[in-house]
């Protein structure tokens, strides 16, 4: 709303294209998809595009709806080939393979003090860590990264104690068993954000294993989102961060 405002007393746009965006301020009906334009108002960041189950013609229209609106576009689980269509029609689309996201900045978020620290266990589990730092990147935040620090060498973990106790925020990232946030959340006495990843043998059951010994955790100031969701933990972190 202050965007418009400020376009009309800058002579950007007339009377008649005030009345048109605040006609779909609150949300845009595409038909198949109802975008929340008010939801940068109410939470600071745009809506999110979460690509699975959709058709590329969906969300081609989805971001061509926000471009109007000059939001910074996230799309998240993106495959090549949707990143390919949207590069297509949006040369400064961005993909992050590791990540399976696609970002169209617009705008430069301000960057905010703190710093976010993002920890995984294993090597496998950078994809969904990944996740959490192109979210929280585009959100304006600082991240550090340190991958491969899991419980089965905890001496590596010890290594970046530094770096622990220098975040704002830790998102813990970690497979198979999910132990490595509970170890985390007894070392720090700064918030910890367990991902649970699907990473694992059979035993794991696909990040449920993990996502229990997380939900148990022992250490306080540990919360958990759900299995593989990297975008939900950058989220709140950068929630946190602000």
């Amino acid at each position: 709303m202050k965007k418009i405002l400020q376009d009309y007393k800058n002579g950007k746009i007339d009377l008649s294209d005030v009345l048109e965006r605040i006609k779909t301020l609150p949300y845009e009906d595409l038909g198949f998809a109802k975008i929340d334009n008010h939801r940068i108002l109410r939470k600071g960041f745009a809506e999110t595009i979460f690509c699975p189950g959709k058709t590329i013609f969906q969300i081609l229209r989805i971001i061509e709806t926000m471009s109007k609106r000059n939001h910074n576009i996230l799309a998240t689980k993106a495959d090549k080939k949707t990143f390919t269509a949207v590069k297509k029609d949006y040369p400064d689309a961005e993909y992050n393979e590791l990540a399976k996201t696609i970002i169209i900045q617009k705008e430069k978020n301000k960057i905010k003090k703190g710093k976010i620290l993002i920890i995984t266990a294993g090597t496998s589990d950078i994809p969904v860590a990944e996740e959490a730092v192109v979210t929280a990147e585009l959100m304006g935040n600082n991240v550090e990264k340190a991958y491969d620090v899991g419980v089965a060498g905890i001496h590596r973990l010890f290594d970046i104690k530094d770096k622990i106790n220098d975040a704002n925020v830790i998102i813990v990232v970690a497979g198979m068993e999910g132990a490595l946030a509970s170890i985390v959340g007894g070392l720090t006495s700064k918030p910890v954000i367990a991902v649970p990843t699907s990473v694992g043998y059979g035993a794991s059951f696909k990040g449920v294993a993990p996502l229990l010994t997380m939900l148990n955790c022992c250490a306080e100031g540990v919360v958990v989102v759900n299995i593989d969701n990297g975008f939900g933990a950058g989220y709140f972190a950068s929630l946190i961060n602000r």
